[in-house]
């Protein structure tokens, strides 16, 4: 080989050597282009992987739908939801063919706090749930699919296909012009299906009570599941706690109450092992209570006799609750009216027959409700006024009788004295014929009448968004004074209501304590802070409640200073003490006549006397 061609072939070696190790690559490079090589190795084993899943997933497909094609739910387990709507005037009702329910409940005629119809729930706020126990498989029907058939405005029935010729219906039916829904189960041809011992049916039924007025804390102490126990009266679990109950009875109804709504669960072949809860819900969250029923009733795989049943979706009205006995499915007393909460019974009997009637009576004049409860207030306050007549007197009694009461406090100023000054009060009031419990028992007569005004006008659906004067509205407190902040025991505004009626009732203490001066104050001192200390209370007391109900305490309180002024005014308190004095000297004649309540409180003072004279003795001896 020539010199030349050598030469050059090392100058062309010389050339790639050096370009070679010019070119080749750094540390960090180097990992780079072996990051990348792994990464590509991954994403092809990733590959790979995902295939073989695909491939085992699909044949596990294949062989899942082979045998879940065997199964006797096989067309109920793959569907769509869909949905279907009943309605009538007064509601509307949305039913989903997963799991054959009640989806929603709307009511027409009433209106929430943004205007629109009142929505008792809706989708997830509520959920029912059937469980028929058969031989091989249990049917659950929350995540099976029903078939919607007969379909019209008033009813649907949904069709539990199964993977044969036998089937189970739900049928629905919503009543004309009303708030009620029949509801029955009736197997066909599912007698294979279950063991002759199968005789009932598992339900579970659960809600989230939604908040539907404006005061969260007034609405949660009238929000509570209601129940009524067969062939006695209702019961209910507490509204202010979180609380369980296994239920030993039977019962006819369950009841997941609003304060003045409720949807109501009716068996005709009663409820059977009941186990409720009821979980309170924070404010704020939308929600006043989560509530949760699960029981038995009754039902027949052969199909002879369906499962009779029925809701209620509706208001709280005493009257148009009582009428549902007119629309039952079956021949029991339902008496659903109780879940208008109106006392304990003589308050509820006071409220049952008289102030229903004669509120209603008023209401059908067509006056504002604030008219109405003024007038309601007019009519009490003439029905009781014997009673406060009678009461006055016996203080007017007492206030004509001061000088000699001061006479008696200047004969025993000492401390140590107080029972004999008190045994010669006594006295001189049987002298005079002067009971000081005059006063108190017509009041206690007409506090039945206050108690039952108070459990009555919370629980009134018809003060529901009426408005008067300031108030929007009469159910709710009227917060025309309010601030951003809450304030322990106040919240975050006062109810102008509920400060006048605290006021009227200081004035009102005022006035009766100037009159029993010469008497109550002298008989029980320590009273007279404390009669001005609960007006006071009352304004924390009440501030949550509903303007309705405080605009008839303050009328109420404001009528009686009326009548305590007129009639301060129509007395003659020289004509009283010379008629006290006629009795008196009568009194003297027939010394032997005094009231069976002078001897009794004479007896009780002698007592105590003997009491203290032993202990004084005693004390001596020591």
């Amino acid at each position: 080989m020539e010199k030349n061609t050598l030469i050059g072939f090392a100058l062309i070696g010389a050339v790639l050597v050096g370009f070679t190790l010019l070119n080749r690559p750094n540390a960090e490079q180097q990992a780079q282009m072996q990051r990348y090589q792994d990464s590509i190795q991954t994403i092809r084993q990733q590959q790979a992987d995902k295939q073989t899943t695909e491939a085992v997933t699909a044949q596990a497909q294949v062989v899942a739908t082979a045998q879940d094609s065997t199964s006797l739910l096989f067309p109920a387990k793959q569907g769509t939801e869909s949905f279907i709507t009943l309605e009538n005037e007064l509601v509307e009702l949305k039913f989903t063919n997963k799991g054959g329910r009640v989806y929603s409940a709307k009511l027409k005629e009433y209106n929430g706090q943004d205007g629109k119809p009142v929505v008792l729930f809706d989708g997830q706020d509520a959920g029912m749930n059937f469980s028929f126990n058969g031989k091989n498989e249990n049917i659950i029907t929350e995540d099976l699919y029903f078939t919607p058939t007969n379909v019209t405005d008033s009813t649907v029935t949904m069709r539990l296909q199964t993977n044969g010729p036998g089937y189970i219906d739900f049928n629905y039916k919503l009543l004309h012009n009303n708030y009620m829904v029949d509801f029955t189960i009736e197997a066909h041809n599912m007698q294979n299906y279950f063991a002759p011992s199968v005789n009932t049916v598992d339900i579970n039924w659960h809600q989230y009570a939604r908040q539907l007025e404006k005061g969260y804390s007034f609405e949660n102490r009238y929000t509570t599941l209601t129940y009524k126990i067969k062939d006695d009266n209702t019961d209910y679990l507490s509204e202010t706690k979180d609380a369980e109950e296994e239920v030993p009875e039977k019962l006819d109804w369950i009841a997941f109450k609003n304060q003045f709504f409720s949807c109501v669960f009716i068996a005709y072949q009663d409820f059977d092992k009941t186990k409720l809860s009821s979980k309170m819900q924070k404010e704020g969250s939308g929600y006043l209570k989560n509530y949760d029923a699960q029981m038995f009733t009754f039902f027949d795989p052969t199909g002879k006799q369906p499962t009779i049943m029925q809701f209620y979706f509706g208001p709280n009205h005493y009257k148009t609750l009582q009428k549902m006995n007119h629309f039952a499915a079956g021949d029991k007393d339902l008496e659903m009216q109780d879940l208008v909460y109106l006392g304990w019974p003589l308050f509820r009997w006071i409220n049952r027959f008289f102030t229903i009637y004669v509120f209603d009576w008023l209401s059908n004049w067509g006056l504002s409700m604030g008219v109405v409860l003024l007038l309601m207030t007019i009519i009490v306050k003439v029905l009781v006024y014997p009673a406060t007549y009678k009461s006055y007197m016996s203080s007017a009694k007492m206030r004509v009788l001061k000088p000699h009461i001061d006479e008696i406090n200047k004969k025993y100023p000492k401390q140590e004295d107080a029972m004999k000054k008190q045994q010669e009060v006594m006295a001189l009031y049987s002298k005079y014929g002067v009971s000081p419990m005059g006063g108190c028992l017509p009041m206690l007569i007409q506090m039945p009448v206050f108690i039952a005004l108070f459990n009555f006008v919370p629980n009134a659906i018809e003060l529901r968004q009426q408005s008067f004067l300031w108030a929007p509205d009469l159910s709710t407190y009227d917060d025309v004074i309010s601030w951003g902040t809450h304030i322990p025991l106040l919240g975050n505004h006062l109810s102008l209501f509920c400060l006048l009626f605290s006021i009227t009732n200081i004035l009102n203490t005022m006035y009766m304590m100037k009159q029993q001066d010469a008497a109550t104050q002298q008989q029980i001192p320590g009273m007279k802070w404390i009669m001005y200390l609960m007006p006071v209370m009352f304004i924390f007391i009440f501030n949550d409640y509903s303007s309705g109900l405080n605009y008839y305490y303050f009328i109420s309180g404001l009528i009686s200073i009326l009548i305590m002024i007129i009639l301060r005014k129509r007395t003659d308190d020289a004509a009283l003490l010379a008629k006290l004095e006629a009795r008196m000297q009568a009194n003297k004649s027939n010394p032997k006549k005094k009231s069976n309540m002078m001897a009794k409180l004479e007896a009780l003072q002698k007592e105590q006397e003997r009491i203290a004279r032993e202990r004084e003795a005693r004390n001596k001896k020591k």
